[in-house]
């Protein structure tokens, strides 16, 4: 079956295991600190100016550890990075243990997680094209790799809602410090792997990454897209604890659902992608993948119903992750390998540091405007972009 034809490969097998049990572990934590901060504080824009902090590292460390990383053992360093996390984590439960969960401390501890996270994204992503032999499979092994990223989002926030109410907040920090450990076991057991690396100094190496990519059209109009769905449909990351919360009136379970449905979206295109063989039309992909979230949006903005929202948390994760994984996949495939660690980070900096900033911003204008209000704003930003996009003549028509 073509859909999971890249786990023949034993390395890829290996990081598959430990990936899903990392990623899982990601978002209890992501969930339980999203519902703490704002169970806490009550601030929106805490919750803004957090999820701010732990994601700018992506858009100013990223690019230049792209450049690193493509002078360094990828395997090695993945290890290393996976220890620091564990380190991080476990910290971060005895911090809420005896009560240290101040707003200082969470925005430096978002902080290091955020540098931290700028270097693990795309030193993974990169690894991904080294451990998998067949490289007619790699776009099925980007695929599945997102799929683990997305049924974890499906998986993680019902789980960590459902441990929370159990075990609490600390013992979900202690879980996911257990889950990085299983990804660097697992890359550690991988055979050793080589790579072709860059040479000359990280600042050569960085500036000739960016020329690399940027001189062709299609890869400019793809970051484009990536800036704008990240900055708008993404921005509902910041606002469900206040959507489980103040609008469905729930608890942290209420936010666990609405994050999931996020997920089975996001899984369900993650599997149509990985069921693919090749990609063509990707202009007309995109469109369609506007549109839903562009719906989604919408609906948030004019519903309060949980059953009606976790329909547009669908919307919005199939259309989110599809936009993305598709980038990905046509970077990949298309930038040889001595610059494939920089042609990911600029990627995963865009995507992630302008999720960042977008974050911040609806954080700090739903101190002032009501969230729903908001959401039909950015649902109308992405139509006029959709707009725009649509009149640009690409190679692909």
């Amino acid at each position: 079956m073509h859909t999971f034809s890249s786990l023949r490969s034993p390395n890829f097998k290996n990081y598959f295991i430990g990936h899903t049990f990392s990623t899982i572990g990601t978002w209890i934590q992501q969930v339980t600190l999203a519902w703490l901060i704002y169970d806490l504080t009550n601030s929106a824009t805490l919750l803004g100016i957090i999820g701010f902090c732990a994601l700018i590292p992506q858009l100013l460390v990223s690019p230049i550890a792209g450049a690193w990383i493509d002078k360094v053992n990828k395997q090695k360093f993945l290890v290393i990075i996976q220890i620091l996390f564990f380190i991080q984590t476990i910290t971060l439960g005895l911090l809420y243990r005896f009560d240290f969960f101040t707003p200082t401390v969470l925005i430096c501890m978002s902080l290091l997680l955020g540098i931290l996270t700028a270097i693990d994204t795309p030193l993974r992503q990169s690894l991904l094209s080294l451990i998998v032999e067949d490289k007619s499979l790699l776009s099925n092994a980007l695929a599945l790799n997102a799929m683990i990223f997305n049924a974890s989002r499906f998986i993680g926030p019902p789980i960590a809602g459902i441990l929370l109410s159990i075990i609490g907040a600390e013992m979900c920090f202690y879980i996911n410090a257990f889950s990085y450990l299983c990804l660097g076991i697992a890359v550690a057991r991988m055979k050793s792997i080589q790579s072709i690396k860059a040479v000359g100094g990280v600042g050569k190496v960085f500036i000739e990454g960016v020329k690399y990519m940027f001189k062709s059209m299609h890869f400019r109009l793809m970051m484009c897209t990536v800036v704008v769905i990240n900055m708008t449909a993404s921005s509902y990351v910041t606002l469900l604890p206040i959507y489980a919360k103040d609008i469905v009136i729930g608890d942290e379970k209420t936010l666990g659902i609405l994050w999931g449905c996020a997920g089975v979206g996001s899984l369900i295109s993650s599997l149509i992608l990985a069921s693919k063989k090749q990609f063509t039309n990707h202009k007309l992909l995109f469109i369609q993948n506007i549109i839903y979230c562009c719906v989604g949006l919408f609906i948030l903005g004019i519903s309060k119903s949980l059953y009606v929202l976790c329909f547009a948390m669908f919307l919005l994760g199939f259309g989110i992750s599809t936009t993305n994984i598709l980038t990905n996949i046509l970077i990949q495939n298309s930038t040889i390998e001595s610059f494939r660690g920089r042609a990911i980070s600029i990627y995963t900096s865009t995507r992630f540091g302008f999720d960042a900033v977008g974050g911040l911003i609806v954080g700090l204008l739903a101190a002032v405007f009501f969230p729903t209000y908001l959401m039909l704003i950015y649902a109308g930003i992405l139509g006029i972009y959709l707009f725009i996009f649509s009149l640009i003549k690409t190679p692909q028509q």
